[in-house]
């Protein structure tokens, strides 16, 4: 999952004047209380010890017996200080441990828990959310998910810090430095990853890394600094919906045409499935044509170039479902808001940028901008919450004393953003180095909040590397989160099982 970056602001106070006695004793008790308000992460009570409960769920038509485990990593420094703790959910199979395939998933944000996939998509059990007609007061109530991975793989699902349970014992600004940067990130998490394999005697089995979103970001890098610098192979990976290319996806530059490029196609699936037509490459790839070859002349041509201009409107225009009139208004150039607003502004609904066919009421219709969360996001943190919290605490026994953050605004705001790294570029290496991994990259059609057409367009610039398809692109009907279409989940398991089987 992918927040949007909040806007935050901060007030400084500051004073000048000569203080009397009175006041530097007051200021001195100020500081001190303030020093010790710095060392209460110091003075956490320690998680609990690990617990695990036998479970079974019925996954792909047969009944599947496992363990369920909550517990934590700690996270330590250079010093063999614990600067924070990392929680966990296990689900294992009886038996010899090394003869299945173990798989760590990470959900994005930055700041989403890995509930998302844990009791959305590929855990065994699930709890509906991000379909249309789900709401956040619906009971939170746990069921049986039958396109779970759990019969091929056993699964590990890990919070960052500041995500479900898991925590800093670092101050403010240490925790930023430490753990909210996309280099610090890769490198704790690294190491969480190589911790459990040790500590659960899973070192010789085949390891998997599976990420949503940004934890689709998260994955490539992970995969290469695990195989590099901590001496773990990695044996395939799966993105699901990542975010792979920022710079593309933004509109910061004011030449490129590949934000428009990119999210067209999504947009145009959107009208297409509104028009009850079936998703697919033969549907999409005059689209994907189009963008790729008359568009980007018309675009590069310029608004000063009205034939251009009114042949890509209308084109547009065609493509999205929107007016005419106001498409040519725009010179073909209709950002997402607009999109997601106008579609259906005459029924008084907006579309979520994550599924534009998931809608709710438009808060203030007759506002000039947008003045309303995205409709989608804001009803997966009741039942995703409820529903893990009873699980962890009630099912599984895992008592903590805490707040479970599903997706961390705050974790979000304070990420730092500097970072050059490349996903893209370590997923070559990593492929590059490793010529038996397997790699998976599956989006919904509809998505806008990460554009399946850029990654399309990604792994069409990469090398071969010896085998044709090193790097599959699969879609299917749906948003960001498709599989809470049970279809496209299905569709998705079948997919991402061949290609752990093609392994073994």
């Amino acid at each position: 999952m992918r927040l949007l970056a909040l806007a935050a602001s901060a007030l400084v106070f500051t004073a000048a004047s000569t203080l009397s006695p009175a006041v530097v004793q007051a200021q001195d008790k100020a500081a001190d209380a303030k020093a010790d308000d710095k060392s209460t992460d110091d003075r956490l009570e320690p998680f609990p010890e690990a617990r695990s409960v036998k479970q079974s769920a019925v996954i792909g038509g047969k009944t599947v017996n496992y363990t369920a485990t909550v517990g934590s990593l700690a996270v330590k420094d250079d010093k063999g200080k614990v600067i924070g703790e990392v929680v966990y959910t296990a689900y294992t199979l009886p038996g010899r441990a090394t003869d299945r395939p173990v798989t760590f998933a990470f959900n994005g944000g930055p700041g989403a828990a890995s509930v998302y996939l844990n009791l959305g998509a590929i855990g065994p059990k699930r709890v509906p959310f991000g379909a249309q007609g789900d709401a956040p007061s619906d009971p939170a109530v746990l069921r049986d998910n039958p396109n779970s991975w759990l019969d091929f793989t056993d699964l590990v699902f890990i919070d960052p810090i500041g995500t479900g349970f898991s925590r800093s014992r670092l101050d403010e600004e240490q925790t930023k430095k430490a753990f909210y940067s996309a280099d610090a990130d890769i490198h704790y998490l690294s190491r969480i990853v190589y911790d459990w394999l040790v500590a659960n005697d899973r070192l010789t089995s085949r390891k998997y890394l599976t990420g949503e979103s940004y934890g689709g970001y998260r994955v490539p890098r992970l995969a290469y600094y695990l195989q590099t610098q901590m001496g773990v192979g990695i044996s395939g990976m799966t993105l699901v919906s990542p975010y792979l290319d920022p710079p593309a996806i933004g509109e910061d530059d004011a030449l490129s045409p590949l934000p428009w490029m990119i999210a067209y196609p999504s947009m145009a699936a959107g009208h297409f499935e509104r028009q009850g037509l079936h998703l697919d490459d033969a549907t999409m790839g005059p689209v994907e044509t189009y963008m790729r070859t008359q568009f980007v002349q018309d675009f590069l041509a310029g608004p000063r170039d009205k034939a251009a201009t009114d042949r890509l409107s209308a084109k547009v225009a065609e493509l999205t479902g929107l007016d005419p009139a106001m498409v040519r208004r725009m010179n073909g150039r209709v950002d997402i808001a607009t999109y997601l607003r106008e579609i259906r502004r005459d029924q008084g609904l907006i579309g979520s940028v994550y599924d534009s066919n998931y809608t709710a009421y438009d808060p203030f219709p007759a506002s000039a901008s947008p003045e309303y969360n995205d409709p989608l996001l804001t009803t997966l943190i009741a039942p995703t919450t409820s529903a893990m919290v009873d699980f962890v605490t009630r099912q599984v026994g895992w008592k903590v004393d805490a707040r479970y953050n599903a997706l961390s605004y705050d974790v979000n705001e304070k990420w730092d953003r500097d970072d050059t790294d490349s996903p893209v570029s370590d997923l070559r290496r990593a492929i590059s180095i490793d010529p038996k991994m397997t790699v998976d990259i599956v989006h919904g059609w509809d998505d806008l909040s990460c554009p399946y057409f850029a990654s399309r367009l990604i792994v069409s610039q990469m090398p071969d590397f010896g085998v044709e398809n090193r790097v599959r692109l699969h879609m299917y009907p749906g948003g960001h989160m498709f599989y809470s279409r049970s279809d496209s989940g299905a569709k998705m398991r079948q997919d991402v099982m061949a290609s752990y089987r093609a392994r073994n």
